[in-house]
């Protein structure tokens, strides 16, 4: 690994640890979530395949994507409006509102979840991808400390477009370029297959 990767990494870890001394407010962030209920749902779970769920999803990984968009690490142009009028604990409170939230079954192409299991859980030994499970665990729940988000239940199109931005570059926030060193190595295809797995994990 790179001095710079490793670099990135100590930094996203002093940021969490940060974060969980400081955990927001669940009835703050209710309050503060009204305005975001139009695309992610009043409880989290969005209606719309484009937008992602945030309900169950973990606070430290809310909050990190949150300031990223804030301070330019990530961008999205409603997002970034949305961002721009929080503080820090607008941030934390909503953060923890949504992980407090029960994530709900989406719809998913089942067709594609074999291939995508075995991807998801092995890896391609062709192409020297890693198996997702080793980051995002078996379950797809994630490992909020080490800031990698909970999967499972997330909508397939919304996942498949993040994957293809990390491909792409258009979405750069990944710490140590994680993401980015993985997906440049899958076809469309295999990322359609694993976001098809990942949606039906419950």
């Amino acid at each position: 690994m790179k001095a710079s990767q490793v670099g990135a990494m100590i930094l996203a870890l002093s940021a969490l640890l940060s974060f969980a001394a400081n955990a927001g407010d669940i009835e703050a962030g209710k309050s503060k979530s009204a305005v975001c209920a139009a695309c992610h749902g009043a409880d989290g779970n969005s209606a719309n395949g484009a937008w992602p769920s945030l309900a169950g999803q973990h606070a430290s990984y809310i909050y990190k994507q949150l300031k990223d968009f804030k301070e330019g690490r990530r961008n999205d142009p409603t997002m970034v409006g949305m961002v721009a009028l929080l503080n820090d604990d607008d941030m934390k409170n909503l953060a923890a509102y949504y992980e407090s939230q029960q994530g709900k079954a989406v719809a998913f192409d089942g067709e594609l979840v074999e291939t995508g299991e075995s991807i998801y859980r092995g890896g391609i030994t062709e192409t020297h991808v890693a198996a997702c499970m080793g980051c995002h665990a078996p379950s797809g729940q994630g490992n909020g400390p080490a800031g990698w988000p909970s999967l499972k239940g997330q909508h397939p199109e919304y996942m498949l477009t993040q994957l293809k931005n990390f491909k792409q570059g258009a979405r750069a926030n990944d710490t140590g370029q994680m993401m980015r060193n993985v997906v440049v190595r899958m076809s469309e295809m295999e990322m359609k297959s694993v976001a098809a797995y990942i949606a039906g994990i419950q």
